[in-house]
């Protein structure tokens, strides 16, 4: 997704070889207009999977799955990160260690919002060791619903998740994946040919 590189290699902040800050249009300051478009990009991707329901975990891909999930026309379902009051006890649980925040903590996902009868397809903005996906997809599996598939906007191919998930027998879809950085030399890209690509 050529806007989706431009728009990384323009107001993406390198500060480290393994930290990429992309607050000013993606997770913090969102720019609707690309994430409108994200989301018709991955909806495409998955449009004769049977979707049923798209599912991310809060806060960050919250709008890329209403984004996805409006041109399915399914719901969306996030996993809290804090159980609320108004939740029951009738909760898919699964613990997550977060090494942004490095903390670890429980999602939830209330039972009746995930079922057998769902085709689920997960979304979130960056896949890097992937400790947030690989626990919806832990709550995915102990609702008995199947897995379409895991679609994320941005990739860090150099770090662990992609692998981890390939391992499983996940298939993974990703937007603009990045096979290394530096504040030095920037960002650069693998293309869907494997070639890599400097682009900043």
């Amino acid at each position: 997704m050529q806007r989706l590189r431009q728009r990384i290699c323009e107001q993406g902040l390198v500060l480290s070889d393994r930290v990429l800050k992309v607050d000013s249009f993606l997770n913090h300051q969102v720019d609707p207009a690309l994430i409108s478009e994200i989301g018709k990009t991955m909806a495409e991707r998955y449009r004769h999977e049977g979707i049923t329901k798209v599912m991310t975990i809060e806060a960050s891909g919250i709008h890329i799955a209403f984004a996805v999930a409006s041109v399915l026309g399914v719901p969306f379902v996030y996993g809290k990160k804090k159980k609320a009051t108004t939740q029951s006890d009738e909760l898919y649980r699964r613990s997550v260690y977060s090494y942004t925040r490095q903390e670890t903590y429980e999602i939830t996902v209330s039972k009746p919002f995930l079922s057998v009868a769902d085709t689920v397809l997960i979304v979130d903005d960056i896949l890097a060791e992937g400790a947030a996906l690989n626990g919806l997809i832990g709550i995915v599996h102990d609702a008995g619903a199947r897995l379409a598939g895991v679609s994320v906007v941005i990739e860090k191919s150099f770090q662990s998740g992609r692998k981890t998930l390939d391992d499983a027998g996940i298939p993974v879809y990703a937007l603009a994946r990045i096979s290394k950085m530096s504040p030095e030399t920037g960002v650069e890209f693998v293309h869907e040919n494997d070639e890599e690509a400097v682009v900043r």
